[in-house]
């Protein structure tokens, strides 16, 4: 019995799909110059490129996941995955202030890292996006024919970017784009 829980094992780990996510990314800060006067609030809001929907944001964090698979036909034309390769690319948006009092600087830098955490937070979805798009192509079933297996795999892959976008949407409301995390400036 012990011979054949072996043999089992080893049959599941030589069929399986090679897998593999690669991260990609980097934070881009910009300049935000605070003159005699100015408050911390205005000096951001001047400063940010980061404009969405007619909205002013002092942080960003844009992510992308696309996939590759490499796939084995047999002889009848049956086709499964061997290889899956996914790429998850991202960047984080976040401000770096020049100047100031010794005050504002102290109250940027509560600020910026409860925007770093709100932003980390962000990264996450396309971790798991990218995880959950990787491991679910690896795991699908043999398919009838490479065409099959091909549109099945990509139509997961999309399905699931659109379930993590949608979730990160989410994560935004429920944390007010990070205020709740401490992401706020007083007036």
């Amino acid at each position: 019995m012990p011979g054949r829980t072996c043999a089992l094992i080893l049959l599941l780990v030589c069929t399986g799909a090679a897998s593999e996510v690669i991260h990609e990314g980097s934070e881009q800060p910009y300049a935000v110059r605070i003159t005699q006067g100015q408050s911390l609030r205005e000096a951001l809001n001047t400063a940010t490129p980061i404009r969405q929907d007619g909205k002013r944001f002092h942080a960003y964090t844009a992510w992308n996941v696309d996939w590759n698979f490499w796939w084995h036909s047999d002889a009848s034309g049956r086709c499964r995955i061997t290889r899956v390769r996914t790429r998850l690319a991202w960047t984080i948006q976040l401000p770096q202030l020049e100047g100031g009092t010794s005050a504002q600087r102290a109250q940027f830098q509560r600020y910026v890292q409860a925007l770093r955490q709100h932003e980390q937070g962000h990264m996450q979805w396309g971790r798991k996006a990218a995880r959950a798009i990787d491991q679910g192509i690896a795991a699908l079933p043999e398919a009838p024919s490479c065409t099959a297996l091909e549109h099945g795999a990509n139509a997961l892959g999309r399905r699931v970017l659109a379930e993590h976008v949608a979730g990160e949407r989410e994560y935004d409301r429920s944390t007010s784009y990070g205020a709740t995390q401490g992401a706020q400036l007083g007036h």
